[in-house]
């Protein structure tokens, strides 16, 4: 029988504290670029559920 190659768990938790590279990519525009609650000139979220959402929602729609 044959067993499948596990990725360690430390890595799993790695990629999953990375942000995606489309976030990454989106220039600081002065609000959230998720639900546009005004912000400072560096920050793309107001905050991680944000973020996050985001991130599912560029992953659903492509």
């Amino acid at each position: 029988m044959e067993t499948q190659q596990e990725i360690p768990p430390s890595e799993n938790v790695v990629a999953a504290v990375r942000p995606s590279g489309v976030r990454q990519s989106l220039p600081p525009k002065g609000s959230c670029w998720y639900c546009e609650k005004p912000l400072d000139a560096v920050r793309r979220f107001c905050g991680k559920e944000c973020a996050d959402s985001f991130d599912e929602e560029a992953n659903y729609t492509g």
